[in-house]
């Protein structure tokens, strides 16, 4: 043999193992497997989140590995989309490669087995007949066709006739449809999936957009024409607004796709629990379109979409459509005085905040009109209640850094007494910490301001430090200027760090400062000072009366002292009070196009038959071996299934029995 014959009958070689190998069942079940494997992922891991949150939730190192693996958007990562497309060619192959035998076996009655095949088989039985062969082989015919089986008679010799008989044979169409289902769904996945824009990405016609831009300033390379493709974006429209695009998250970025008509939100409603809890909302949505003799109106809700030219409008959600508040910036130290600021704003409002001689950013995040937080009981630990309504904001100073708050209307009860609340974290992996501030008789925060001011009067604080001093000297028998001096002076250092650090200033500076002998002595002495200092300003304030003060004032001084202490870690030089607003809602839209979504219903259909031609219509097949034999006629009965054995033993019985007594009844 040449070596080019020897060559190409090695190519021809590898060639028939390769295709045999694509088209086995050992690669398609594993490929089927590692399907079911990437979307368990992709349901337990919610996909398609900003990338942020996926940071927060797994860390930097397991962020780049998921990043890496393509587990935030599983069902258009480059492996999975592959994964289905060889799916795809194993199941094509594996169906050519069985075909013609699927349709032989479907029509072929099996007309060669021999005697002694019929005897070993697991169901046969044999008796005689007194009547001729040719009108036993007749009778058994008639037999097999009321039974529904297809039958056909084949002279084996001349003594011997051999009826083969076959029911269900469409049952080998099952197993064709189901294979050519999977082809047919995988197929119309490709379709809806995201390989078209990936192409594109790969080929620099598009380019993922990461910065928060207005519609208008999304440049032309981030935004998708009106076309034949299948997305799956959302949108939020406040009431009275409309949009003709909708955002697709791809990765960390998004990208704009146009519609081919424009959506107006006309009104959102939201029906609410006894609890405040949202119970359910809809959107009244009109859909203008140049198709359209008039705008199309319809009512959307949870689960009750709107389809309108192959898109699906779905309510997914509910947020702020930038509500207007109106508030009061109170003044947390000395530079603006103790009137609030009155201010009006709207959420997803950035403006500039002038305080003193600081200059901030304001950007207002989220209003909220209901809050449902727990509110645990002596009777119900699980209580909960609606503490009103709130609303979300971030302080950027000069240099880039962020504060996020969050500031309640309405005040909170807290072991009796009120509180205005206030929420403060550096960033979204931190949960909020909760400033305090008391609430006086007349419900603001005037008496606490007061207070606070007090404890920035320089003049205030050095008579009573003064005025402490004297008392504390005034039992020694020499006066002594030098200890005085230093007393004043402590005492008024001890307002000042608390002022400015709080109490945690102030151990600081007994730590570091007081000799280790000393310390735990003085350390005593000095909070306690200053303590009495503390009480003594209060004490100086209007309508206080040292001799007559009642415990709920001492309540309150101890209230204002703590929430004092804690200013320097709020972070914010005023407080902002909301006091009214006007709640502008907007609505949260999911809308998608699948143009394959009528190709995975057709598979879904042929899958369903499939099951159940394969399941339901077993292939049964019946011979009949009838020989003439020296005084009687012999009759073997065989049979056999592709499915169901015990269900085909009891049949087997019986028609064996029912055919004896129609043919003879002389068993072997």
């Amino acid at each position: 043999m040449s070596e080019a014959t020897t060559k190409g009958h090695s190519n021809h070689s590898f060639s028939r193992r390769l295709f045999l190998f694509i088209g086995s069942m050992e690669l398609a079940i594993t490929l089927l497997l590692t399907l079911a494997v990437a979307s368990v992922i992709g349901t337990v891991l919610q996909q398609n989140q900003p990338y942020a949150d996926y940071v927060i939730k797994f860390g930097p190192f397991w962020f780049e590995v998921f990043d890496k693996l393509g587990l935030y958007d599983v069902y258009s990562a480059l492996w999975f989309i592959a994964i289905l497309a060889l799916l795809v060619i194993s199941t094509s192959v594996c169906v050519i490669r069985h075909f013609p035998a699927m349709l032989k076996e479907m029509w072929q009655l099996r007309t060669n087995v021999q005697k002694k095949s019929l005897r070993a088989m697991h169901h046969s039985a044999q008796w005689q007949s007194s009547d001729p062969i040719e009108t036993v082989a007749d009778n058994l015919q008639q037999e097999f066709k009321k039974l529904g089986f297809r039958s056909r008679q084949t002279v084996k010799q001349d003594d011997a006739i051999l009826i083969s008989a076959m029911r269900g044979g469409m049952n080998r169409l099952g197993y064709l449809f189901t294979h050519i289902a999977i082809v047919v769904i995988c197929v119309g996945g490709l379709f809806d999936s995201n390989m078209p824009l990936k192409l594109a990405e790969w080929r620099g016609d598009i380019k993922i957009e990461t910065r928060d831009l207005s519609i208008r300033e999304i440049p032309a390379e981030s935004r998708l024409a009106v076309g034949g493709q299948g997305f799956r974006g959302t949108v939020s429209i406040p009431e009275g607004k409309a949009s003709e695009v909708v955002f697709l998250p791809v990765r960390d970025g998004y990208l704009l796709q146009e519609l081919p008509f424009r959506i107006e939100v006309k009104d959102f409603r939201i029906e609410h629990y006894a609890n405040g809890q949202p119970k359910s909302f809809e959107s009244d949505l009109v859909i203008h379109d140049d198709e359209l003799d008039a705008p199309l109106e319809e009512t959307i809700s949870v689960n009750h979409p709107l389809i309108y030219r192959g898109h699906a409008i779905y309510q997914a959600s509910f947020s702020d459509g930038g509500s207007i508040l109106t508030m009061d910036a109170w003044p947390l130290d000395s530079r603006a005085g103790t009137e609030p600021v009155a201010i009006q704003t709207k959420v997803f409002e950035n403006r500039q905040m002038l305080w003193g001689q600081e200059t901030m950013q304001l950007e207002m995040t989220n209003f909220r009109p209901f809050n449902i937080n727990p509110d645990p009981t002596e009777e119900d630990s699980r209580n909960l209640r609606d503490f009103g309504p709130n609303f979300t904001f971030k302080l950027r100073t000069e240099t880039g850094e962020a504060r996020e708050y969050e500031n309640y209307m309405f005040p909170v009860e807290r072991d009796g007494r009120e509180y205005f609340l206030s929420g403060v974290r550096n960033s979204p992996a931190e949960p909020f910490a909760y400033l305090y501030l008391p609430v006086d008789e007349q419900g603001s925060l005037k008496q606490f301001l007061q207070y606070s001011a007090l404890l920035r009067d320089e003049e205030l604080v050095s008579g009573v430090a003064n005025s402490m001093m004297k008392e504390a000297l005034a039992v020694m028998p020499e006066r002594d200027e030098t200890l005085e001096v230093s007393l004043q002076q402590t005492l008024e250092t001890l307002i000042k760090m608390f002022v400015r650090g709080g109490f945690d200033e102030v151990r600081n500076f007994i730590d570091n400062n007081l000799p280790d002998a000393e310390r735990d002595n003085l350390a005593p002495a000095y909070l306690g000072m200053l303590r009495e200092m503390l009480a003594r300003i209060y004490f100086s304030m209007d309508g206080v009366d040292p001799q007559t003060v009642t415990n709920d004032q001492l309540l309150f001084l101890q209230d204002t002292v703590d929430a004092i202490g804690t200013l320097s870690r709020y972070g914010s030089p005023v407080f902002l009070h909301l006091t009214d607003f006007e709640h502008i809602q907007s609505t949260g839209l999911q809308i998608a196009r699948a143009p394959g979504k009528n190709v995975v219903y057709f598979g879904c259909a042929l899958l369903i038959i499939g099951v159940f031609l394969l399941f339901y219509l077993p292939q049964r097949r019946l011979w009949a071996w009838v020989e003439k034999t020296t005084e009687q006629t012999e009759i073997i009965l065989a049979g056999s299934t592709n499915r169901n054995a015990r269900e085909f033993d009891m049949f087997f019985m019986e028609q064996q029995t029912e055919l004896a007594r129609k043919t003879g009844n002389s068993n072997l």
